[in-house]
């Protein structure tokens, strides 16, 4: 799996970073392509335009290039539901799935109901908050955060980031010892996550510390860095 991030741009750059893509992972095709990053209110409106990231999925497709293509995105469910509502036969799509999630801008309540009606592969991220924010300052344990989303019902996938050995032995720890969550103890960890509705668990929603330089820079804002603490 990889993405495209054009932000923008044409077809022809698509194109350009799926060979990349391939000569990189050294294989002849990708099981799935997506259109990375799709935060900012015009993304959908520069996905569709006439020679642009759309038709670079439809060619890598008919081309054997890519299996599936999807897209990615975690500021905003309207921005999605966008996406979707605009005509191209989506087969993933990947948005944040948390605990927190319910109570603010929801993927969980606004995207995820599309989604699957349209039977597209859901693949859900940042379960712990972006950067584990919600596990440092104790919000949730990381057995909850990661039993929330695998029991999400509708999702095909939970991504979770892994930034060492020690990361991957816990995940696959509660892997091993993971039963889904029954509607009880979904319904408690809602309305646990309900307290912190102001985004501080979710800052890829609230902030824009998780939004890429690249694609800021396309959209013509200043990177992240330059901003004022």
């Amino acid at each position: 799996m990889s993405k495209v991030c054009t932000h923008g741009r044409k077809k022809d750059v698509a194109m350009r970073m799926l060979e990349e893509s391939l000569k990189r992972l050294q294989t002849d095709h990708l099981d799935v392509w997506q259109v990375h990053e799709v935060i900012y209110y015009n993304d959908p409106e520069l996905a569709y335009q006439q020679d642009g990231v759309i038709e670079a999925l439809a060619t890598a497709r008919q081309q054997g290039k890519v299996r599936y293509v999807g897209f990615t995105g975690h500021k905003d469910p309207s921005i999605h539901l966008d996406m979707l509502s605009r005509g191209s036969a989506f087969d993933t799509v990947q948005m944040p799935i948390n605990a927190f999630d319910p109570s603010y801008r929801s993927f969980e309540h606004e995207v995820l109901p599309v989604a699957v009606k349209k039977g597209m592969a859901v693949f859900s991220m940042k379960s712990m908050g972006g950067s584990g924010e919600s596990i440092v300052q104790g919000a949730l344990t990381p057995t909850e955060a990661l039993s929330y989303a695998m029991s999400v019902k509708g999702v095909s996938t939970t991504i979770s980031g892994i930034d060492s050995m020690a990361v991957l032995d816990q995940n696959l720890q509660i892997l091993r010892n993971f039963h889904p969550l029954d509607e009880r103890q979904m319904t408690d960890l809602r309305a646990h996550g309900k307290q912190f509705n102001d985004g501080r668990y979710e800052l890829f929603k609230s902030t824009v510390k998780y939004d890429g330089d690249i694609g800021r820079g396309l959209h013509k804002f200043p990177s992240s860095g330059e901003l004022p603490a």
